[in-house]
């Protein structure tokens, strides 16, 4: 099955956001600390208006239990969905 180019992907903020902090129970304040970044920068993120760099994934997929790439292909994703709707393609040689 192939997704819809229409569709934005979801910025790993989002899945972040409404998926994974709740289900931990910890504050945001606790989780910043275990992620090694400043509360300001989590909330950005979350706010998806940061991206998840890989420094950021390491620790993420290391908290989680899952893969670093998982979280670096999320981004890259949601990265290039958006480049492809803001560059004019038509004036690319």
């Amino acid at each position: 099955m192939s997704r819809n180019p229409n569709i934005c992907p979801t910025h790993p903020g989002e899945l972040l956001r409404e998926d994974l902090i709740p289900a931990t129970g910890q504050s945001m304040v606790e989780l910043a600390q275990m992620f090694g970044i400043s509360l300001k920068h989590l909330n950005e993120v979350l706010a998806e208006r940061k991206p998840v760099s890989p420094r950021f994934a390491v620790r993420l997929a290391k908290l989680l239990g899952n893969e670093p790439l998982f979280w670096i292909k999320m981004q890259e994703a949601y990265d290039a969905w958006h480049a492809c709707q803001d560059v004019d393609g038509s004036r690319a040689t």
